[in-house]
């Protein structure tokens, strides 16, 4: 598939990833969700570094581990898998389905470039608006970005011949510093009004909303 293409990391810039870990850790323990939240997102990252590369369900269930413990709260052994069974149902963020809607009026081809495992990334795409037309995953490349194999899997099969493509994320280290690295182009989707370099991103943008006149610029930029 040539053509033009838009790629998008998914917890955080499509799926509204704080949502769903706050509102778990909240059933978990009663009064502790925002402080499960921050201590996951500082976590989990360490997490998929230890060792040799696990998949993200095992990931979700050793991060919650070590939040609990760190947070001194008491984890049932049973409780410990319960953002493996919550993630299918965290919802995507509400400018979504218009951009993404009006990106594919416009001809361009979708795909996932996804720190997650092949399965729960197959349920989190039935709560997406519109259908994607490649995936790629954690588990696809063993390995979890800011590693670079997802986007050179992705440029190998489908970004060599693209007329053009754009990454879009939320994510400053997970996905706009190392396509900055590999010189691929980049949209910030700013989301929390982080204070990282801006520089580094192509366009900046704080939600989907911008999203489609952002990427008419770079893409006539590119041309």
């Amino acid at each position: 598939m040539a053509g033009r293409w838009l790629t998008f990391d998914c917890f955080g810039t499509l799926i509204d990833w704080r949502h769903g870990i706050r509102t778990t850790g909240e059933l978990l323990f009663t009064g502790h969700g925002e402080a499960f939240l921050d201590a996951y997102a500082s976590i989990e990252a360490e997490v998929e570094r230890d060792g040799p590369f696990h998949r993200y369900r095992a990931v979700l269930t050793e991060t919650t581990r070590r939040v609990a413990k760190q947070l001194g709260l008491d984890l049932k052994p049973v409780d410990a898998t319960a953002l493996v069974s919550t993630i299918p149902y965290w919802p995507p963020f509400a400018d979504v389905g218009p951009a993404l809607r009006e990106l594919r009026k416009e001809g361009w081809n979708l795909a996932l470039l996804t720190n997650c495992d092949r399965d729960i990334i197959a349920l989190t795409q039935k709560r997406l608006p519109v259908p994607f037309d490649a995936v790629v995953t954690a588990e696809d490349v063993s390995a979890y970005k800011p590693d670079h194999r997802h986007f050179l899997l992705f440029q190998s099969t489908f970004g060599a011949s693209a007329d053009s493509w754009i990454h879009v994320a939320q994510s400053y280290f997970h996905d706009i510093r190392p396509t900055h690295e590999l010189g691929i182009t980049r949209i910030w989707v700013n989301r929390q009004g982080e204070k990282d370099d801006p520089s580094l991103a192509d366009a900046v943008v704080p939600g989907l909303a911008g999203l489609p006149e952002a990427v008419r610029t770079l893409a006539g930029k590119e041309a």
